[in-house]
């Protein structure tokens, strides 16, 4: 099995990749690369994204026929794909960080700052936090429920349907951060930084 993790200059991925080599070990093929002919031939693909919503789109649309590519995978053959981060918030219809910027638009929805109620809650929303996994998600399998997950976000998804959400976690608010539909799933928190239950997430995916 052979799983690309999306290289676009994003930001630095290196724990994204030692945490799937780790996890995949003799189980899976991990390749970072930004080939085209690569990514459409894996069988499973991971979108990680540091920065800003408005950066991870820029980079993403620098390299010619990306996003053709992952539409395709993701949409048109309907294999699994794992987006980390702002690699999450990319699904949507459209963010507002930095200015109005679309994305990618296969879960429908926006992405908004967090509510800090006044600068009663610090953002960027940085450290540990507990999930409540809301559905039977395939990534959640074997995951104890109000698991503590790491964050380092400012922005948060909100999806249209509702039904496409897997975990929630309250920082001013319920703030989405896991959402499933079909062969999409996503996590705003990092499972490459979430220690032993962060690597079975990884492995649960691996093992879709």
């Amino acid at each position: 099995m052979n799983v690309t993790i999306v290289d676009y200059n994003s930001g630095n991925v290196s724990s994204v990749i030692n945490s799937f080599k780790e996890v995949a070990q003799d189980k899976a093929n991990i390749e970072v690369s930004s080939d085209l002919n690569k990514i459409k031939l894996s069988d499973k693909v991971v979108l990680p994204g540091q920065g800003s919503f408005k950066s991870c789109v820029d980079a993403l649309n620098n390299v010619d026929g990306l996003i053709d590519t992952l539409n395709e995978f993701a949409i048109n053959n309907k294999k699994p794909l794992l987006g980390i981060c702002v690699g999450l918030q990319m699904f949507a219809d459209i963010g507002y960080e930095e200015t109005e910027t679309k994305g990618l638009g296969w879960i429908s929805g926006k992405v908004l700052k967090i509510d800090n109620k006044n600068g009663e809650f610090k953002l960027p929303h940085i450290g540990w936090n507990q999930i409540n996994i809301v559905k039977d998600s395939k990534i959640f399998q074997n995951v104890e429920n109000n698991s503590h997950m790491y964050f380092v976000h400012s922005y948060e998804f909100v999806p249209n349907d509702k039904n496409v959400i897997s975990a929630t976690t309250d920082y001013s608010s319920n703030i989405v951060c896991s959402v499933e539909k079909e062969n999409i799933f996503g996590t705003q928190f990092h499972p490459e930084k979430s220690d032993k239950i962060g690597l079975k997430i990884i492995d649960n995916f691996i093992s879709i």
